[in-house]
């Protein structure tokens, strides 16, 4: 069976990032013009800070393909930090003459003491470095090539802002076809939602906020659509497809929640408010009637698209800076504060998509194997055509 891996390095000022992928079929078409265009949009959004006006991401495929297409081998990619021309002696590899001044005033809310107590350094710089939320570019990437792959299967995933700070956006979308819904709205938004007005009010909330020197936290929606039934399994709890892919919504810096379909609403209302009837579509193939589910029974996607949410806290990094303690004089302190996003709610669906089409194109290696693009295709066909339902006719 087919598995999907894959590993990032590199620091927030280093030279670069890098994400090996391991897994992925021959025969894929791929090129740089399917990543850096997802690597463009985790950059914008209304609430971004001035790391966005230096880095220009744009990666650079080091093997793994041939001729525009994969070779079956592991697929080498690299974005490379603009910003390392300003860091080469605080990020240097080789120890240097010139003393570097430690970073030693730990923020609330971020990696840097309880990373600082685990590994035991007073220079919070070798923690923070690799803690920064800069380590999802790589993981963009990576989702783009899992969407590349699961493209070809036919499945499409997007993502949208639902919640910025106290402003939710007002449509309440169709989670049962995720394919109508006003994508152009959302790309065309400086914060990704659909409604012009919520878009308006979240963007003076932001104001608000970056006036105030504090951040916003927010909530994102991920929809997939067109996977085959039958991914993840029940029979053990590490199989459970819906565990592993919360489990990866919520490993992106900041995110301190997820849920699965409308599921906290869910929990506030009655069995028969809640359950998704079945029902035999118009060509006899089975459909519900409603996704409250979020596409997902007993772990295994069920047909229906899978819709995701996760909840940001605001970013820790704050102009106005929270109090703390110094981790080598032990006087209380202000916290540190390095360039700061205001709110990363619209960035954060982008990575939402790529931690999203990650973890479903592994389930469907795991389910369905091929060597090459065209077994799996022929693989997933096969399940597609044995679950429609037979004509009772004959």
């Amino acid at each position: 069976m087919g598995r999907l891996r894959y590993l990032t390095a590199g620091e927030s000022h280093g030279p670069g990032l890098t994400v090996i992928i391991e897994g992925v079929p021959l025969g894929m078409p791929l090129g740089v013009r399917d990543v850096n265009p997802d690597l463009a949009r985790r950059q914008g959004g209304y609430g971004r800070g001035g790391r966005m006006t230096i880095e220009r991401d744009q990666a650079v495929i080091r093997s793994g393909v041939r001729h525009g297409q994969t070779l079956g081998s592991p697929i080498t990619l690299l974005i490379e930090n603009r910003d390392w021309v300003n860091w080469g002696e605080k990020m240097a590899v080789e120890p240097i003459d010139a003393p570097v001044p430690p970073v030693t005033k730990p923020r609330p809310g971020h990696a840097d003491l309880a990373g600082m107590l685990k590994y035991g350094t007073d220079d919070l710089r070798n923690i923070l470095e690799r803690s920064s939320a800069r380590e999802t570019t790589a993981r963009v990437a990576a989702g783009a090539v899992a969407r590349a792959f699961l493209a070809a299967l036919g499945v499409q995933i997007r993502s949208r802002t639902v919640r910025i700070g106290p402003v939710e956006d007002e449509p309440a979308l169709d989670h049962a076809d995720p394919g109508r819904w006003p994508w152009d709205a959302v790309e065309a938004s400086p914060v990704r939602a659909v409604s012009a007005a919520a878009s308006q009010a979240m963007m003076d909330e932001i104001d608000a906020a970056r006036a105030a020197g504090t951040t916003l936290g927010g909530v994102f929606e991920v929809a997939a659509w067109g996977l085959p039934v039958g991914l993840g399994s029940h029979v053990q709890w590490d199989r459970k497809l819906d565990a592993r892919l919360t489990q990866a919504i919520v490993s992106i810096n900041a995110v301190k929640g997820a849920e699965i379909g409308p599921a906290f609403a869910n929990a506030a209302a009655r069995g028969h408010e809640v359950h998704d009837e079945i029902a035999l579509d118009a060509q006899g193939g089975w459909t519900r009637l409603s996704n409250r589910a979020g596409g997902f029974e007993g772990g295994m996607t069920n047909g229906q698209p899978v819709v995701v949410r996760g909840a940001l806290k605001p970013i820790s990094t704050m102009r106005r800076p929270l109090r703390t303690v110094d981790v080598r004089t032990r006087a209380a302190a202000a916290a540190h504060f390095e360039r700061s996003d205001v709110c990363v709610a619209p960035a954060a669906g982008v990575i939402g998509e790529a931690m999203t089409a990650l973890v479903l194109a592994d389930a469907v290696l795991d389910t369905f194997g091929g060597d090459s693009l065209a077994e799996t295709q022929a693989a997933v066909a096969r399940r597609r055509a044995a679950y429609a339902p037979p004509d009772p006719s004959t």
